[in-house]
């Protein structure tokens, strides 16, 4: 099966959404400091454009959840593969995401981080699918609310291939 990316949204379209984003969350943390924490590995190309444009404090963490492997939907099983390094108690965290689609691997990283005691517990998304959404999570920024097509780029991936396309595409398959 052949396979082409069709571009959903350029590259200048996305950084220009991303500024203003960072300018809101900078708005919103005024005074304060602001932990974020990468959803692993897609969501680090958007977590650095991201944090080079937010104005207060910004410290970081990693953590990689799976939930998809080499298909394109989601298997509906979260598994945590690499936990946080560092602590979130008292830190006003805001978890940075690629896309959230059915909601259920953030929900069950939402409790999880909860548990934590953080002292304010957020979300940010690059891309949106509310359509798709299975378990209800509230998101509180996000850059694009998107059909539900199956998109790459600027970190997003198809087995493991596209991340480096500096826009979000469309993965098209034909015989």
């Amino acid at each position: 099966m052949k396979e082409k990316v069709r571009i959903l949204l350029p590259e200048q379209e996305v950084d220009q959404r991303i500024a203003e984003i960072a300018k809101q969350i900078s708005d919103d943390y005024a005074g304060k400091e602001v932990h974020l924490i990468c959803v692993l590995k897609g969501a680090v190309f958007f977590m650095c454009e991201l944090a080079k444009r937010i104005t207060v404090p910004v410290s970081m963490d990693f953590m990689s959840v799976s939930s998809y492997g080499n298909d394109t939907k989601s298997s509906g099983v979260v598994k945590i593969v690499k936990d946080l390094d560092e602590p979130l108690d008292g830190k006003n965290v805001l978890i940075v995401e690629d896309i959230i689609d059915s909601g259920r691997t953030l929900s069950y990283l939402m409790e999880i981080l909860e548990k934590r005691n953080p002292a304010s517990l957020r979300l940010c998304t690059l891309l949106d699918k509310p359509e798709r959404r299975i378990s209800q999570v509230v998101v509180d920024y996000t850059c694009f609310n998107i059909p539900d097509e199956f998109v790459v780029g600027y970190g997003l991936d198809y087995a493991q291939r596209y991340r480096n396309l500096p826009f979000i595409g469309v993965v098209e398959f034909s015989d």
